[in-house]
């Protein structure tokens, strides 16, 4: 077994809302940013069942003024079979 680094969604997805929360936006305001038509990307990046994909974490990152390592969350216990 090897232990390689995973994102944790959940906890990304909570620290999404707080950078959001402490950068004084609403998921409305991101979805404006984003010229998203619905905030359904957001909601669902807060509760961590999906990710934001790298271009849109730039964006993020500009947005929150922080870089990217600061938005994702990252376990460093995932451990996978590596071989056959």
């Amino acid at each position: 077994m090897v232990t390689f680094p995973a994102i944790d969604m959940e906890a990304t997805g909570q620290n999404i809302t707080k950078l959001r929360k402490d950068a004084g936006l609403t998921v409305r305001d991101l979805q404006g940013m984003f010229g998203f038509t619905t905030p359904q990307a957001i909601y669902k990046w807060q509760k961590g069942t999906a990710m934001p994909t790298l271009d849109n974490l730039v964006v993020l990152a500009v947005v929150f003024n922080v870089p990217i390592d600061d938005i994702l969350i990252v376990d460093n216990g995932f451990q996978a079979q590596v071989g056959a």
